[in-house]
């Protein structure tokens, strides 16, 4: 199965703090101030599920949360996570299976995008911009090799992160899409902006204007 961590679930947070320190984990904490008590959120891709303690350390209760995660050992592991009172509904499907009928005021792609070609991508984009509510926002964070600075050797960091995970999770992608130009085009405003590890992670926090 294309894109899933299942090989390595148990030590995916420890692999990651090993390399990256805290600079993934804090990328995605950072943008949970501009969550509101009574939202309705999508998290695509979330892993072990940590994030789901931060929301709760922040909002205990009123938070409804819908969860999809194509990793069967992440999803057991998000299980055990204390979630407070708020409502989380855990969903073990790849994103493209995934279907909903209701509109979220918040969607969390936290380093999805670097997993899939450009041609997937450009349609996940679309399908998950089709489940934002207007005036929504979408918490994006992810790797970025655009600025100038060090391009080098994040390219050659990527180069080894994809031999790595093609072997651990079967990941398709070979380099990484600039989903930058899909946000511009589809008329979304970049409200907040913050770079991280030598800026090799980008988290912006979008509002979907349309």
């Amino acid at each position: 199965m294309l894109n899933n961590y299942d090989k390595i679930a148990k030590h995916y947070d420890f692999l990651s703090r090993l390399v990256f320190s805290k600079s993934q984990v804090n990328a995605q904490i950072n943008q949970l101030k501009y969550i509101s008590k009574g939202d309705c959120i999508l998290i695509v891709g979330g892993g072990t599920g940590w994030i789901l303690e931060e929301i709760a350390a922040l909002y205990p209760s009123g938070i409804e949360i819908t969860y999809v995660e194509i990793s069967e050992k992440m999803i057991d592991i998000s299980k055990a996570r204390h979630c407070g009172l708020n409502k989380v509904i855990l969903v073990n499907l790849g994103i493209e299976e995934f279907e909903s009928d209701r509109a979220f005021d918040i969607i969390a792609t936290p380093f999805l995008f670097d997993n899939f070609s450009k041609q997937r991508a450009e349609g996940i984009f679309k399908k998950l911009d089709k489940l934002l509510k207007n005036e929504g926002l979408w918490f994006m964070a992810d790797f970025t090799t655009d600025h100038k600075n060090g391009r080098w050797w994040k390219k050659l960091f990527l180069k080894i992160m994809y031999t790595f995970f093609k072997m651990a999770g079967n990941v398709e992608a070979r380099s990484l899409v600039n989903m930058t130009t899909y946000f511009d085009k589809a008329s979304y405003l970049p409200m907040h902006e913050a770079f991280y590890y030598g800026r090799f992670i980008k988290a912006t926090i979008y509002r979907k204007l349309k």
